[in-house]
């Protein structure tokens, strides 16, 4: 089962548990979803009519951690609830995931200092363990050039502003798109046109062959039929020799 598929499953788990849990229970619902360690995506918990009023005071922190990144939360400590090793981990993970979703090589400097990792052995552990055999991610570690290439990153919350831009981009694409239909209709017509064009020279030319086929045939047998008339058959002939041999009158 992929990544995708889980995150469905958990997710539409964690929105009925979120639905019919009551206000002093609410918190810990919430608590275990962002640390559970196969869920990478809140936004549909977190936009449920009873926990938006109910944690009005901790839904926009719990926001602002999936959101974010390791890095940019430290300045930010003061405002975060107390977060559990369990959703540290998570927090991590979703630095990366944020990285690797804009970039297809992630440095190995980049990453110590987002996810506050202080070697590289460290760091190509956590990708290893907490990363790659989760699902979240897949590429390739090069140590030579000390460097993470990304093969696939799986998705993940939308942060603000991100959904415009994902508007445009995809009005870009369906505008490429459009264009190059066009063109491939445009192909399609050309070489139909180009295929019409030929059967029409090759029936032309078809044509042309079989009058040259005639025409050969026909003055073959006129040919014939002159060689006849100045050379007729021996026996319509005298012979010469016979003729001399006759007694004359």
């Amino acid at each position: 089962m992929d990544i995708e598929q889980k995150q469905e499953e958990f997710i539409q788990h964690f929105v009925n548990q979120a639905s019919s849990s009551k206000a002093s229970s609410l918190a810990t619902v919430i608590a275990d979803a962002t640390s559970h360690p196969s869920l990478f995506a809140f936004s549909e918990i977190l936009s449920l009519p009873n926990v938006i009023q109910r944690l009005s005071a901790t839904v926009p922190a719990y926001r602002t951690i999936i959101r974010g990144n390791k890095y940019n939360m430290s300045g930010n400590a003061s405002n975060l609830p107390p977060l559990v090793p369990d959703q540290v981990l998570k927090l991590k993970q979703l630095t990366v995931l944020t990285l690797a979703e804009a970039n297809k090589v992630l440095p190995y400097d980049v990453l110590m200092q987002e996810l506050d990792v202080i070697n590289v052995r460290e760091l190509e552990d956590f990708l290893i363990n907490e990363c790659m055999y989760v699902g979240i991610i897949r590429g390739k570690l090069d140590q030579f050039r000390r460097c993470f290439q990304v093969q696939f990153a799986a998705g993940r919350d939308l942060r603000p502003g991100q959904l415009g831009s994902m508007i445009h981009t995809l009005s870009n694409w369906l505008s490429t798109s459009d264009n190059l239909l066009i063109t491939i209709q445009d192909k399609i017509k050309w070489a139909d046109t180009m295929s019409e064009l030929d059967k029409k020279h090759k029936k032309e030319a078809d044509e042309k062959m079989e009058e040259v086929k005639k025409s050969l045939s026909l003055k073959e047998d006129i040919d014939f039929r002159g060689h006849e008339e100045m050379f007729p058959e021996p026996g319509g002939v005298m012979d010469y020799d016979e003729d001399r041999s006759r007694p004359k009158r």
